[in-house]
């Protein structure tokens, strides 16, 4: 069972920073997913930068999640030194 997510960040380049509740963080790249039905709309009117916790998993709204699962098992791990930006554009 993966830990549930306990903060987020959003990115204006559809990426996200998640922390789970062991003490973990990583980054997810939204892109690819973002060619899927489910998750078109965050493509549109800033959307995607409301991203939020939700009984640990990350929602935009009522219609959109994402599972703590897909974060955890396909995000990358970033260890808690690393700056976003700096470990993003390396």
């Amino acid at each position: 069972m993966t830990p549930d997510v306990v903060r987020v960040k959003p990115f204006p380049d559809f990426c996200l920073e998640a922390d789970f509740a062991t003490g973990e963080r990583r980054w997810f790249d939204m892109k690819p997913y973002l060619s899927y039905p489910a998750f078109a709309p965050l493509a549109e009117d800033g959307l995607f930068m409301k991203a939020h916790v939700v009984h640990g998993a990350v929602a935009w709204n009522e219609e959109i999640d994402l599972s703590p699962d897909t974060l955890y098992l396909r995000g990358k791990r970033l260890n808690n030194q690393q700056g976003l930006r700096k470990n993003h554009t390396q």
